[in-house]
């Protein structure tokens, strides 16, 4: 890394660059991203990178200190007789440690600036913005919409403390079968408050926040495979999203693309790809009468 950054003087600004273009893109761009990429990753790696070129610049041996005297040509030509002692100049050279203390500075300037926008935008707005009292009609409401779905009453709880779910469980709900509790990720909860109480529809974050709860819900009713409790939750988020607040039409063409997407799902959760029957007319249609679907 200390080659390649000699060669480069410009690769710990470009870095700090990129960290910036990181974050920004994390708090501002898709949910995708902040799913996939916990943000403190970012703030991990940029910290380690701020060490590694201090320690490097710290490690190097001191560069020789330049001859500021008359060079061989000019005594051959001139001649040479010496410097009075009285006219020695110290000139304070600049390959000590403090550029590269000045440089760590700087990037640990540059850390806590995107540490602190990240803090004030989440306080601002995400769901830890909002109240407690907020915050608990949501869940209720929530909560009311799976029992409606599980065929019992159920609880659904948004994860503030990122215990249950999220980027490091690689899950944005989770739920024991059978049971009667079910963590959502507050990402998710925001995107579901927006539609129940602000009428706010955010396309893709919308349908899949409503795909989440109904998944789970799936899951407390007793469906223990992933793929069938998403080919129910697509069926039903048509109804849960209506009843939050979307027009049918709007609601059943959200669940067809996330039907559309779900066949593009990678390998890491290629669990809850559907299965074939999640088709109209198929095993899993769960209303064969009515020829739309989902």
């Amino acid at each position: 890394m200390q080659r390649l950054t000699d060669r480069l003087p410009l690769l710990p600004t470009a870095l700090r660059a990129a960290l910036v273009l990181l974050v920004l893109a994390w708090i501002f761009g898709p949910y995708e991203l902040r799913s996939t990429v916990p943000v403190w990753i970012a703030f991990l790696v940029a910290l380690g990178l701020e060490l590694n070129f201090l320690l490097g610049a710290l490690g190097r041996p001191p560069a020789p200190r330049p001859d500021r005297g008359p060079q061989p040509v000019d005594r051959e030509r001139y001649g040479y007789l010496g410097w009075p002692d009285d006219d020695l100049v110290e000139v304070e050279d600049d390959h000590g440690i403090w550029p590269a203390v000045r440089r760590f500075v700087v990037g640990l300037a540059v850390i806590g600036a995107l540490a602190l926008l990240f803090w004030l935008v989440e306080s601002r707005t995400g769901w830890d913005s909002l109240s407690v009292k907020t915050r608990t009609e949501a869940q209720d409401r929530f909560s009311e919409e799976a029992s409606r779905i599980a065929g019992k009453e159920v609880r659904i709880r948004c994860d503030e403390s990122g215990q249950y779910v999220g980027a490091v469980q690689h899950a944005d709900g989770v739920a024991t079968v059978g049971g009667d509790l079910a963590y959502l990720t507050p990402e998710r909860c925001q995107d579901l408050y927006r539609l129940a109480f602000e009428g706010e529809v955010r396309a893709s974050q919308t349908a899949r926040a409503i795909v989440v709860l109904a998944h789970e819900a799936w899951h407390l009713r007793g469906i223990r495979e992933e793929g069938t409790a998403e080919c129910y939750a697509i069926q039903s988020g048509v109804g849960l999203g209506v009843r939050l607040g979307l027009p049918e039409d709007t609601a059943r063409q959200l669940m067809g693309q996330q039907l559309a997407e779900n066949a593009g799902r990678g390998a890491t959760t290629a669990e809850y790809r559907v299965p074939a029957e999640c088709r109209n007319g198929g095993a899993l249609d769960r209303d064969p009468e009515l020829s739309a679907f989902p």
